[in-house]
C-alpha cells in the first residue's frame, strides 16, 4: 500500500512544486482543494469537479457530524463511496465552524460544547471526538482539533488560545493513533505575532505531524496582514512536509500564498461566487447579473476551455441567472473551479521552469486590464 509521503520537485524563491502521495492517488502541489461542505461541491457532479483538475476535495467535519452523522456515513461505507469521489479527501477538524456557526458554545480545556445551528441539539467536540468523527468519515488527511480566535484579538487571548490548541494537537495525535495510509496535519496558530507563531511551530514539530497548516488567517485581518505572516510562517514549518493555508482564497491571495511557500489551499469562494453570479476570469471578476451582458454574444472568457465559456454566451449566462435557473450556478461554478485549477497548473509549470516571477507579473498585468469593453 502507498504510504502518505511528500516529494518536493522544484523551488523558485520560496514557491514550491511537488507531489503528495496517498493510497487514493497523487496530489499535485501547489494544490487548490474545492470545498465539499456537506459531501458535495455545490452545483457540481464529482466527475465534473475532477474534470476541472482537482486532485483532492475538502469535507466538513462539523456539518457532516450533524447531518447525516459520521456514524451513518461509516455504516454506508465511508465518505468516498457515499459521495462518489474515489480520490483523496481532507477533512477539517470542526473547530472553525464551531466558533463561527454554532450557538451557545462553551470552551473548556476538555473541548467545546455547542448547540447545532440546524436544530438546536447539544453536542461536544473534543480532540478525541474530532479524531473519531474523521476516522468514521474515512478521510485521507485529518486535521487536528484546534481553536481559532477571530482577529483582531489581544495578544494574551491569542497566546492562551494558541497554547490550548497545542495541548489539543498533542491529544489529537494520541487519539489518531497508527493509521497507515492516512495522514494527520498539525495547525500552527499565533495570530499576527511572529514569536507566538514560532512557539506554535516548535510545539507542533515536537509532536510530529505528516503535514502542517498555517491556521488563524483569512479571519478578517486583511490581505496585507495575512501576507505579512506568510512572509515568515511557512519557513517556521518543516520544508520536507506539505504546508496548508486554510480557507484561502481569492486568486491573488492564492498566488501570493504560493509565492511565500504554501503548498495547499481551500476556499468556498469559487463555488459560492458562482451561485451568486460572480465569475473569476483572467481579467478579473465579472458580475454576470449586470445589464451590460444582456445582449453580449461573446463568451465569459475567450481563452477558457470550460463548458460555460465554450458553449454559452454572456447573454445566456445573464439570462439564466436573472431567471433563477439552476444551470446558472452550475455553469458559473464549473467555470470558477476550472479557472482556479488553471492558476494552480500555471504556477506548477512556472515554478518547475524557474519562471514564477514572470508568470506572476503576467497574472497581475492581465487582471489589471479589467474586463473586455462592453459592446
Amino acid at each position: 500500500m502507498t504510504r502518505f509521503s511528500f516529494d518536493l520537485h522544484a523551488t523558485d524563491g520560496a514557491a514550491r512544486t511537488g507531489t503528495i502521495h496517498t493510497p487514493r492517488g497523487e496530489i499535485r502541489t501547489p494544490a487548490f482543494m474545492p470545498v465539499g461542505t456537506a459531501a458535495t461541491v455545490k452545483a457540481m457532479l464529482p466527475e465534473s469537479v475532477r474534470a476541472t483538475g482537482a486532485d483532492i476535495l475538502l469535507g466538513n467535519t462539523y456539518h457532516l457530524m450533524l447531518r447525516p452523522t459520521a456514524e451513518r456515513i461509516d455504516r454506508l461505507g465511508g465518505l468516498h463511496g457515499f459521495m462518489n469521489w474515489d480520490r483523496p479527501i481532507l477533512t477539517d477538524s470542526g473547530g472553525f465552524q464551531v466558533m463561527s456557526l454554532a450557538d451557545l458554545r462553551k470552551l473548556t480545556e476538555r473541548g467545546v460544547t455547542f448547540k447545532s445551528h440546524i436544530d438546536g441539539s447539544r453536542h461536544e467536540i473534543t480532540p478525541e471526538r474530532s479524531m473519531e468523527i474523521q476516522r468514521l468519515l474515512g478521510s485521507d488527511i485529518v486535521m487536528c482539533f484546534d481553536e481559532c480566535p477571530a482577529l483582531p484579538a489581544d495578544r494574551d487571548r491569542i497566546a492562551s488560545s494558541m497554547r490550548l490548541s497545542m495541548r489539543w494537537a498533542a491529544r489529537s495525535k494520541d487519539a489518531f493513533g497508527d493509521r497507515p495510509g492516512h495522514a494527520l496535519f498539525g495547525i500552527q496558530q499565533g495570530g499576527l505575532e511572529p514569536d507566538l507563531r514560532e512557539e506554535s511551530a516548535k510545539a507542533l514539530v515536537d509532536i510530529g505531524f505528516d503535514g502542517y497548516a498555517v491556521g488563524g488567517l483569512a479571519v478578517g485581518e486583511g490581505q496585507e496582514a495575512m501576507f505579512g505572516v506568510l512572509d515568515y510562517a511557512p519557513a517556521q514549518l518543516p520544508a520536507d512536509k506539505p504546508r496548508y493555508l486554510m480557507g484561502v482564497g481569492k486568486p491573488d491571495d492564492i498566488v501570493g500564498a504560493v509565492k511565500r511557500g504554501i503548498d495547499m489551499m481551500d476556499c468556498v469562494l469559487p463555488s459560492r461566487s458562482g451561485r451568486t453570479g460572480q465569475a473569476f476570469t483572467r481579467r478579473g471578476v465579472v458580475n454576470i447579473k449586470n445589464a451590460r451582458h444582456a445582449d453580449d454574444p461573446r463568451p465569459l472568457d475567450e481563452s477558457c476551455s470550460c463548458p460555460a465559456c465554450t458553449g454559452y454566451s454572456r447573454a445566456y449566462l445573464h439570462h439564466v441567472f436573472r431567471a433563477g435557473e439552476m444551470i446558472s450556478g452550475m455553469l458559473l461554478t464549473w467555470h470558477n473551479l476550472h479557472y482556479f485549477q488553471e492558476i494552480m497548473q500555471g504556477m506548477r509549470d512556472a515554478i518547475a521552469a524557474g519562471r514564477f516571477a514572470a508568470w506572476e507579473a503576467d497574472f497581475h498585468a492581465t487582471r489589471a486590464e479589467g474586463d473586455i469593453a462592453p459592446l
